[in-house]
């Protein structure tokens, strides 16, 4: 089955950076055709306008600066557009703002980690699903967060789970899957991203996240387990879902500093 995937872009490279390493959308890009050639690509900046029609398979949102829980018109459109998308039958892959935005407008909880930021590599524990190509394991990407998923929508399922970040990946009915970490990165963006925030993020967090990067990474693996889902027949479960986003009556998530993710 060859797919048409909308990556959903909510944030863009820092300006000098994107010389060296590019846009979020090619880093997606290259990441998928790598385990699949004949992936079709639409690209949607969606703080300028929302699609105008669900014309693709499955849509990726990407990471952002931003907190789901701010105050942008564009955030809660974006979530209604998802749910426009999920009740044609579309799939949708939700990395980092993406995780926490299927969490926040569906039934979740989002806010600031107790813990702070959330950088470098990060090994989640996985529990086998039946989309997992190649089998589980565990499973370790890099990481660029503040807030965190602190309570799961209705009827999701958990499925990726560390110390720092307890509700690291959730599916939602065989639909949605996200996850907190970023496998799009390459550890020479998360160590250019890292040394631009070393102020903020602190020495000893930093010092953290800049010695994680010896380890390795699977962000091969989480790739084929989402392409693995994404091709799942979605008509096996019933009765019919219907999606609908939600703005939460209230919120006490405030963010203690800019740019909250990515």
């Amino acid at each position: 089955m060859s797919l048409h995937i909308g990556i959903l872009q909510t944030d863009s490279v820092l300006e000098h950076l994107q010389p060296v390493h590019g846009d979020y959308p090619n880093m997606f890009m290259d990441l998928f055709l790598e385990q699949d050639p004949h992936i079709r690509f639409t690209n949607y900046v969606v703080q300028e306008a929302m699609p105008e029609a669900v014309e693709c398979d499955v849509y990726i949102v990407t990471g952002s600066r931003l907190s789901v829980y701010d105050d942008e018109q564009w955030i809660f459109a974006l979530a209604q557009f998802i749910a426009r998308a999920l009740n044609r039958g579309k799939k949708l892959i939700g990395i980092c703002f993406g995780h926490q935005l299927m969490a926040h407008f569906f039934g979740g909880l989002v806010a600031p980690a107790p813990a702070g930021w959330a950088v470098g590599i990060h090994t989640s524990q996985v529990e086998k699903r039946a989309w997992m190509a190649g089998g589980a394991q565990d499973l370790s990407l890099l990481s660029s967060h503040k807030d965190q998923v602190q309570q799961l929508p209705q009827y999701a399922q958990l499925f990726a789970s560390n110390d720092f970040c307890p509700m690291a990946g959730f599916t939602m009915h065989n639909q949605v899957i996200t996850i907190q970490g970023h496998p799009e990165f390459n550890k020479d963006y998360a160590r250019a991203l890292m040394a631009h925030r070393q102020e903020i993020l602190g020495e000893r967090v930093y010092s953290q996240g800049i010695n994680s990067l010896t380890k390795d990474t699977h962000s091969k693996t989480f790739v084929r387990w989402v392409l693995s889902f994404a091709r799942q027949n979605v008509t096996s479960y019933a009765p019919q879902v219907s999606w609908t986003a939600t703005k939460p009556s209230s919120t006490n998530s405030s963010a203690l500093a800019n740019e909250a993710d990515l």
